[in-house]
């Protein structure tokens, strides 16, 4: 089976000189896939010639004669530019025409836009964005949301606690994923009134046996790997987002400080790996009809390369139809349903 990912060429800081140079580097390494490379026709062509790689079988392009930048805002990127990059991408997901799809656009933007395109599933609210987090066992955990939604209430976060529970489940073959909610203590005393009924609705789905829910965790249990799936609101979720960014680079400064600490650095080389924010580049936009991925604005080739990874791999576990079945089973009505019940 040949999995197709589209990819917003122009979406990022840097646009088709990263974006093509990884997509080229990706197609080297997997043999099943075909990337529909999305941007201005001229652009594109220009870029895959400086790579040698005009004619590449596994390649095709679609032309877009817009761009979203970094800086538009969201009413502009949805409603004025409809021929843009970012946009095209995405309807070729709705379409049918690719699998997946990758940008490193304005994150409110690609939000809007792919809720405006795909729709979100039955059942979910609101979309989230989860990416995955080094842990100290060796494998990655899962946390959401990262930024999408910042004013959440208890059920919004019980969506976002399956949704995770979900795509854990599929991409790391994890049959009954735990799940932890982000507090500041483990009691259940502990908390905002939001994370409070939050805890007590997952509560009630683990004693129904409907998800594996480990309790409240603290911020440095996600590096512990204490559970597989981290839920928190969109606020809390991207601020620990950005910090533990800011961490790793401070580390990797600290360590090519002098000519000591970077002997030292080379020592420890392989563990520091496991320390790069670029190898987890790549988040997804969970809740939507459709796979979208969403990488950092700010990444190289090597970081947008495992972005185009992730997708690859949500295609190719079928994630959405797992999503799509599995939501259907555990998600609850909204609360305006319920009381209308």
């Amino acid at each position: 089976m040949t999995i197709t990912i589209s990819i917003d060429c122009m979406g990022g800081d840097h646009g088709p000189s990263v974006t093509i140079p990884a997509a080229i580097s990706f197609l080297k390494k997997q043999a099943d896939v075909h990337l529909v490379l999305v941007g201005p026709d001229d652009v594109v062509r220009a870029e895959l010639k400086k790579q040698r790689a005009e004619a590449h079988p596994r390649i095709t392009l679609k032309h877009a004669t817009e761009v979203v930048t970094m800086d538009d805002p969201i009413e502009i990127a949805l409603r004025k530019k409809k021929d843009s990059s970012m946009r095209v991408t995405v309807e070729l997901v709705k379409d049918g025409s690719a699998n997946a799809s990758v940008s490193a656009g304005n994150t409110g933007a690609l939000m809007a836009i792919s809720r405006y395109v795909l729709k979100t599933m039955a059942g979910v609210d609101r979309p989230a964005i989860c990416s995955i987090m080094p842990n100290q066992k060796g494998g990655p955990t899962y946390m959401l949301d990262l930024g999408a939604n910042v004013d959440c209430e208890p059920h919004h976060l019980h969506q976002f606690a399956i949704m995770g529970s979900v795509l854990c489940s599929a991409m790391e073959h994890i049959p009954r994923p735990t799940i932890g909610l982000l507090n500041v203590g483990t009691e259940d005393i502990k908390g905002n009134d939001v994370v409070k009924a939050t805890g007590i609705l997952l509560k009630a789905d683990h004693e129904r046996g409907k998800l594996n829910f480990y309790g409240n965790v603290e911020g440095n249990d996600i590096f512990k790997g204490t559970v597989d799936v981290v839920v928190c609101d969109g606020f809390v979720g991207n601020v620990t987002l950005k910090a533990v960014e800011g961490l790793s680079r401070f580390v990797k400064s600290v360590f090519t400080e002098n000519i000591f600490s970077m002997a030292g650095a080379l020592l420890a080389r392989k563990s520091l790996k496991k320390l790069n924010p670029e190898r987890y580049n790549g988040a997804s936009l969970l809740g939507l009809k459709g796979l979208v991925f969403k990488s950092h604005g700010s990444a190289n080739a090597f970081a947008f390369e495992w972005a185009i990874k992730r997708a690859y791999d949500a295609a190719k576990y079928d994630v959405q139809e797992q999503l799509s079945a599995l939501i259907a089973e555990l998600m609850p009505p909204p609360p305006d349903a319920q009381r209308q019940a």
